[in-house]
């Protein structure tokens, strides 16, 4: 069977499973936004806890993506096999960026610029 002849025979299945995984990355990439947009701005506020956050992010980031699944799947409420376990570990992968940027984005604003805004918006 050639590529194409599998691509039309299959074209249904092929299009199921291709919505289905966009829903899942669409449904990961806005729990790790609603998730890491406000605690990046918190991390800019307590300095304190942006080393153990950050910390926490890096270590999540640096384990395979099997080894993940493999410690969500006997998570109670959270685990097993299906949909759900590869949302969040889809959205903790997408944690880091988000946090880091967002950070960053903020905390690199010049502080005049800052100064400015305030005086403008009293």
């Amino acid at each position: 069977m050639s590529f194409w002849t599998f691509l039309v025979h299959y074209r249904a299945e092929i299009f199921s499973r291709t919505l289905e995984h966009l829903l899942l990355v669409a449904a990961a990439m806005l729990a790790a936004v609603l998730i890491g947009i406000p605690v990046g701005i918190a991390l800019v506020r307590r300095q304190n806890l942006r080393r153990w956050v950050l910390g926490a992010a890096n270590v999540i980031q640096t384990i395979p993506s099997l080894a993940l699944f493999g410690f969500l799947i006997p998570v109670p409420f959270m685990g097993g096999i299906g949909a759900r376990t590869a949302i969040i570990a889809l959205a903790l992968y997408a944690l880091l960026p988000i946090l880091r940027n967002t950070y960053t984005g903020i905390a690199g604003v010049d502080p005049a610029v800052l100064e400015s805004a305030r005086g403008s918006s009293a």
